[in-house]
């Protein structure tokens, strides 16, 4: 199976590839459903084809398309053929057409916000073109086997991982009603996430939705769980999923990596066992899912509805604090550093990376500009590191707090 990782921005689609990533996912301008994802510019096109390589790269053009929206679209073909797609995700048909004529060798693939969730739906998107249905996050796993079996040359891909949606595929009006930003055109501003007090119908006074208080009184009953099918792809394989998608554009660069890297080493024991990740890497790259922040995880649709249905009841967890990053060697032992959150001399550090679950540091030492030590490094600032034990560029620092 294909894994499938975000990329919200250049240095996001760099490290999903190096955490393990066979393709990634990305957005363009204004036309997809993360708009507040940093998304992507003309004048990152080269960087991008460098980045890629032979690995595979797809477009999510998922907004619904108003008249305005078509024509700027029209407007910015040129600029999108700068990029190396070898895919767009499309869920307005409107633009499918468009898309075909000036991108004739690149593949369609049907959002999920589309909401197939049948195999006749699915045969009638591959008969217009389409050769992957991402499907609706609200099918089954019998459904998948069922859609894969009556369409053994449809290429079938699901989500496995981050946030679900309190609405059917997404299709939510509280966004806009709430804060004046459409979830169907990429702006949605999360307002399922919020904290509520109260929650009264206005035909049913007096009657309140059952809630479970946090501390502060307020509930999150509009806040749906996070899905993680890590335990499963065992099961999503046999029913004939051929990519497992990973969600979160507009997550941290720590959270692609952490999360593409815990699929990666399950998907590699599962495909070729004797090659397979010892059991004791396997284990920690599955318990650092449960470190990054996350809601509440449960299997989603795949099994029932009951897991899904039940809302979150406690706000993200997270047991670890993303730090910063390992940069190019600048003289033997000591590397650039990009610093995240501040760290401090003294403190034990982990690094992590592609084919290393965790190794601590305790004996590094932070350095400036002129090589003179610190007590401290700050976010913004020029700062090198001597680590104590052996790193390569690209390791992630974080530290445990949780």
């Amino acid at each position: 199976m294909e894994l499938l990782s975000p990329a919200g921005n250049l240095e996001k689609l760099r490290y999903a590839y190096l955490y393990g990533a066979d393709a990634a996912y990305i957005g363009v301008k204004d036309f997809s459903l993360r708009v507040k994802a940093d998304n992507f510019h003309a004048d990152e096109a080269a960087a991008i084809r460098a980045i890629k390589g032979r690995r595979r790269l797809y477009c999510a053009l998922n907004i619904y398309f108003h008249k305005d929206d078509l024509a700027r679209l029209s407007g910015e073909l040129d600029y999108i053929a700068e990029y190396p797609f070898d895919a767009f995700i499309v869920s307005d048909l409107g633009i499918a057409a468009l898309v075909r004529k000036r991108f004739p060798q690149a593949a369609l693939h049907l959002s999920t916000q589309a909401n197939c969730t049948n195999a006749q739906a699915a045969r009638v998107y591959q008969e217009l073109g389409f050769s992957r249905v991402i499907l609706g996050r609200e099918v089954g796993l019998d459904e998948i086997a069922a859609i894969k079996a009556e369409n053994p040359s449809l290429e079938i891909e699901a989500f496995v991982h981050g946030a679900m949606c309190l609405a059917y595929s997404g299709r939510c009006f509280l966004s806009a009603w709430m804060a004046g930003r459409s979830g169907n055109q990429g702006r949605c501003a999360h307002a399922c996430r919020w904290n509520y007090r109260v929650l009264e119908e206005a035909q049913r006074q007096g009657e309140y939705f059952p809630v479970a208080e946090h501390g502060g009184g307020f509930t999150t009953i509009l806040s749906s769980r996070d899905l993680c099918m890590i335990d499963h792809l065992a099961e999503l394989k046999a029913a004939g999923l051929d990519a497992v998608k990973i969600e979160g554009r507009m997550k941290s660069l720590y959270y692609t990596a952490v999360v593409t890297r815990a699929y990666r080493k399950h998907l590699d024991a599962l495909e070729n066992p004797a090659a397979a990740p010892s059991a004791e890497e396997l284990a920690a790259c599955r318990e650092d899912l449960f470190r990054v922040s996350h809601r509440e995880y449960c299997t989603g649709f795949y099994f029932g509805r009951g897991g899904v249905q039940r809302p979150t009841e406690a706000e993200y967890q997270e047991h670890h604090v993303f730090l910063g990053i390992i940069g190019r060697e600048l003289s033997p032992g000591v590397y650039e550093m990009d610093i995240r959150n501040q760290i401090r001399s003294g403190w034990t550090l982990e690094y992590i990376g592609p084919d290393i679950s965790s190794a601590g540091d305790g004996g590094y030492t932070l350095l400036g500009e002129d090589g003179q030590p610190l007590e401290k490094a700050d976010h913004g600032h020029a700062v090198r590191i001597r680590p104590g034990i052996p790193v390569e560029p690209g390791y992630i620092v974080r530290q445990a707090r949780g």
